[in-house]
This record gives structure tokens, sequence and C-alpha cells, in this order.
């Protein structure tokens, strides 16, 4: 079969057939082996095609990171179908409306996430009550997909207030890996961990890169992914070789590694992407390891030309440049494209539009025909050739010394945490409160790489309150990378002569500090390890206030800067707590039980 014609599923079974008995996944549960694997997903597969799922269908699928979640993909692409990932920790509400929006007829989960779907027009197939192997009757071959078929829908945040499901095509995921396979070198002795949520598409470079090649995938729980003093310690013990991390996310993690005891030996690849990188934040780890060993590379990607568009190996001498963030070549089999606003090449070193052309573009948006012609265009070339490409949004530059470097976005869309956020679809929420009358929402930079969202919202009829009840319509209907941090009420927001919101004008999200001495509202006083905590949340968070029973998350906190915090209060009290001790809650009074707990186990610690 011609490797344009290979699927998912195709390159998953000759891998079967190569390695049945090897590990295929390994999770907190146990190991998987590629034989087991398989056979799970074959049950799945007739369970979906007898409750009549045909091929080009679209599933959608809620599971949890184990491994569950590969059976639920390998199976759904089984019956033919195409898999819709859904992040389990999502409202209810957001799950529900990607069920409808998507017209999945059947959605694949587990007993204890199915909750949300009750009331859906879409049969539900547990993963937890299939028999772990075909029955005897279901050994014939379900019907298959080819490689022009759908292999993936992933949703990502929409500028309309809508998200919008980007269709990708088996064709197009087998190539990404035959064609960085060679500047990679990935075989069956790879270990790749699984960090990321199946929502966000570079899981499918971390999911299908272990199991093309016969490697082994290490899922990696929710909550280690939050703890990077866990995370490294997982990374250390299952031997993990390719690391896959957001710049902001890597930084956390060279930290932690930077105080560890043991490196990590086997690791030999670190791919950083979904997010722009400043190369001058890998320092400390190229100071420590080098260049080599592990090696470093960057890539440029987005979801509609699957995944990853370009290469950019790091050496020590990227530390010390300037300019632009570098993303190096396009892959071998992609064209990067620099037009200016009338869709024209800019001249040599000048910044323009990226517009990517070749088979790593996705077939289009889900039901979105719209903006099908508006983001995948035909650019007529200097041969005069009309080519299919895909207009990015993203400005870059080509660079003196070859490759190219990323400047920004030429809209308003968001990298927040590697996540696509279009500030557009938080404003149409907040927009449709009645007391609303116009609202904006901006990034604001609290140092660190922590990035939060800050809502501006006009009204002359609401008070102070309007901001808890946007706050709560946000967490009903949001994922929590999309919730703004804090809500800025005021009476109208500022307007340029061309009636638009002047950013430029509007007042500073950070609030005046104030004496947080004394009892808390609740009327209790907090003791003195408390009030060291607190200080250390109102610095972090920008709040003039904390009291001792305040979630976190509830005062505008996000994963990052709850790392940041649980940082700083290490340093603050000479101990080194790990971040799992706020499991049951991330409150100024439970962590204060714990640092009290250490400092008494350890009297001789420094606590200055």
């Amino acid at each position: 079969m011609a490797a344009e014609g290979r699927t998912l599923t195709d390159r998953f079974q000759d891998v079967v057939e190569r390695f049945p008995d090897k590990t295929a996944v390994t999770t907190a549960q146990g190991e998987v082996t590629y034989r087991q694997l398989d056979e799970r997903a074959d049950a799945l597969g007739h369970a979906l095609t007898r409750t009549g799922v045909r091929p080009g269908a679209v599933v959608a699928l809620l599971a949890p990171r184990d491994a569950d979640l590969l059976v639920g993909m390998l199976g759904i692409l089984k019956a033919g179908a195409a898999y819709l990932p859904i992040d389990p920790g999502s409202p209810a509400d957001r799950i529900r409306w990607t069920v409808e929006d998507s017209r999945s007829p059947v959605v694949v989960s587990t007993a204890a996430l199915s909750g949300p779907l009750c009331g859906l027009d879409a049969d539900v197939v547990l993963l937890d009550s299939l028999p772990a192997a075909p029955s005897r009757a279901d050994r014939a071959k379900p019907p298959s997909a080819d490689g022009d078929d759908l292999a993936y829908v992933i949703y990502t945040s929409g500028s309309t207030g809508l998200p919008k499901g980007v269709k990708v095509e088996h064709r197009s995921v087998v190539r990404l890996f035959d064609v960085t396979q060679p500047l990679f070198g990935f075989d069956e002795n790879d270990v790749w961990s699984a960090f990321h949520s199946a929502a966000f598409d570079f899981s499918a470079w971390e999911i299908w890169g272990a199991l093309l090649f016969g490697g082994r995938l290490v899922m990696v729980p929710q909550e280690t992914a939050r703890s990077p003093k866990d995370f490294h310690a997982l990374l250390l013990a299952q031997g993990v070789t390719v690391l896959n991390q957001t710049p902001s996310a890597f930084r956390r993690l060279a930290a932690t590694q930077a105080r560890a005891a043991h490196p990590l030996p086997r690791l030999r690849t670190v791919v950083l992407g979904g997010e722009r990188l400043d190369p001058a934040t890998l320092r400390p780890w190229v100071e420590r390891h080098g260049d080599e060993h592990p090696r470093l590379v960057n890539m440029y990607g987005i979801t509609e030309a699957t995944v990853h568009s370009s290469y950019r190996r790091l050496l020590r001498a990227d530390l010390e440049g300037e300019g632009p963030s570098p993303i190096g070549e396009p892959l071998p089999d992609l064209a990067f494209h620099v037009l200016d606003e009338d869709e024209r090449p800019v001249e040599e070193g000048e910044p323009g539009e990226l517009y990517i052309e070749g088979p790593g573009l996705a077939r289009g948006y889900l039901s979105r025909p719209d903006l099908d012609k508006e983001r995948f265009v035909e650019v007529v070339g200097a041969d005069g050739v009309p080519r299919r490409c895909y207009r990015t949004g993203d400005r870059i530059v080509a660079l003196p010394g070859g490759g190219y470097g990323y400047l920004g976005r030429t809209d308003d869309q968001l990298k927040i945490r590697g996540h696509r956020v279009e500030p557009g679809e938080i404003e149409s929420l907040i927009d449709r409160h009645p007391d609303v009358t116009q609202s904006v929402v901006l990034p604001h930079d609290h140092g660190e790489d922590d990035v939060r969202l800050i809502a501006y919202v006009a009204s002359r009829t609401a008070g102070p309150e309007l901001a808890a009840v946007l706050a709560e319509r946000a967490a009903a209907a949001l994922p929590a990378y999309m919730r703004p941090s804090r809500y800025v009420v005021l009476p109208e927001l500022p307007l340029t002569l061309n009636g638009k919101v002047d950013t430029a004008r509007l007042p500073s999200p950070q609030t005046p500090r104030a004496s947080a001495q004394g009892p808390d509202a609740a009327g209790s006083a907090r003791t003195g390890t408390e009030e060291r905590i607190a200080e250390v949340w109102r610095a972090v968070l920008d709040v003039p206030r904390v009291e001792r029973d305040a979630d976190f998350f509830d005062l505008g906190g996000t994963s990052l800067s709850l790392l940041r915090m649980f940082d700083r209060v290490n340093e603050v009290f000479g101990l080194d707590l790990d971040i799992t001790v706020l499991i049951d809650g991330a409150t100024v009074r439970l962590l204060g039980r714990h640092v009290d707990a250490a400092l008494t186990a350890s009297p001789t610690e420094e606590t200055a």
C-alpha cells in the first residue's frame, strides 16, 4: 500500500505483529502489551460497529488519562471512524455542547465520567464494560478507513464565541512521523511520556510517536503533571527518552532538575512547542547538561497543519541570540509562504503572515464552510499555479542565518500555557450577561511565564458583585485555561477615535496593597505561619487580602501561579514540601498545617 494510503491503524497493526508481547503503555494501574491493547481496541471497534457507527463518522471520546484513552482512540479508528477527544476536566456544559456540535452518534466513555452525557441524543459505549478481547462472533475485521479518511477532530478556541473542530486525516498524521523520523531517529527503544490533555493536539504527537514505532508510552496522571517534582521522579523512574513540553512547563521542570539529586540519564530528546520560546530561558539547563544530551528541539506548529510544521535544533549559541523566536525550517514536505496583507510575497528579511502549504494541512473545520473559505485559501505562486494553503494568522520573518523567526499574532489570538485562546470566545460569554454593555479580555504577564487573563467589563448598573457572578458563569462554561483571573468592572471602557477599546487607557489590573494584619473576614485570627503564607499569596496573586479559607484558584490563581506560590512558600520556610500536599485543597489554613507539621519534624531547619 502506498504511504499516502496508509492509516494509523495500518501502522499500528504492523507494530503489533512485530512486538506483540512488548509493553505498549505504562499507567498508574499497571502495564499493557501491544497485543492486549490491540485486542481491547478490537472489542471496542466491533461494539461501535454493532451500535451503528460507520466509516466517516465522528465519535466523541471522554476517557481518563490511562490505557482506556488509548483503547478508545484505537477502537474508534478500527471502526473506521474519527475520534474526538474531550478533556474530562471541562465543564459539563462544554462537554455536552461539544458532543452536540460534532453530531457524534456515539460517545465512548467510562462509568465514572459519563455523568455529563445523560440526556444527550447519542449512544454511550462504556470502556469498562467491554471484554478484554473480541468474542468469536466478532473475529471478522470491522470496516476500515483509508488514508483520506478522518483520523481525529480536535476543537480549538473560536473568535466568534464558539469553539471550532479541526478535521485531520490519517495521511496527514502518518506523513508527520514519516518525515520526522529521520530527524529524531524514533524506534522501539524509545519511552515517551504522555503529559498533555488528549484535547490538546500536542498529545497526538506524544501518543502516536510511541505507538507507531513500537515504543513505550508512559501515561502521566494529571496530579503528577501538575507537580514538577513528581513529574521529574516519574521521568527518572520510567527512563523516558522523548519528552515533549511547552516552554513554560519545561522551565519549571528544569528548575526542579537543577535541585534534584539525580539527572535524567536516558532522556535523549526534548521537543518544545505549543507557545513562543525565548531561548535565553534555557541557559540554566544548557549550562548544566550541554546541548547534545539531551538534544533540545523547538517545533512550531498549529492544529490545522497537524501538530508540527517546523524543526529547529537548539544549540548553545542560540542562547545568546536576540530577536524573534527561532522556529527553524519547515518540515521536508511542507512549504512556508511569508505574505503581506495582499497575499504577495514580502521582501527578503521583511516580516509577514505565514501561509503553510503541503500534505500536513487539515481537511478543514467541522461544519464551518465559511471559516474554511477564510482560512484554507488558494495562493497563486510565481508560476501562476494556485496552491492550497492555511492562513495561520502568525507573523514570521526569514532569519539571516537560515530558517524563520516567530514574531507573534496578526490578530487577537493568545497562547495560554500552550493552549490557543480566542479572547472573542470569552468576551462573547461575558457580553451575554444582561448587566454587561461591553467587555475586552487581555493577557497580563505576572512574570516567570505566568500569563493570566484579565477581563475588563463595562456596566453602568451593576456593582463589584458582578465580577463574582461572571466568574461563576466562566467556571461553568469554559475550561480552566480560558477563565479570566480577574474581572475589572468599569462604568465604561475607553475608546479610540475609531470606536475600538483603547487598551492603553485601561487601568492596571494590579490592586493596591492592603494591610492584612488582624482577623480575617471569618473573624478568626491567622497563625503566624498562615500570615507568612498569606503574604506570599498576596504577592503572587496580586490581591490586597487573602482569607485563610479562600481557595487559591477562586482568588484568580492558575496552575502556573500555584507552582510559583508553592516554590516561594518552600523558600520562605526553608522546606522541601511536595505540591501534592494541596490535593485536598489549596487554602492558607490547609497549607499552614502542612508547613507547621514539617517544621515540627525538622526543628533545626532554617525558618527565617
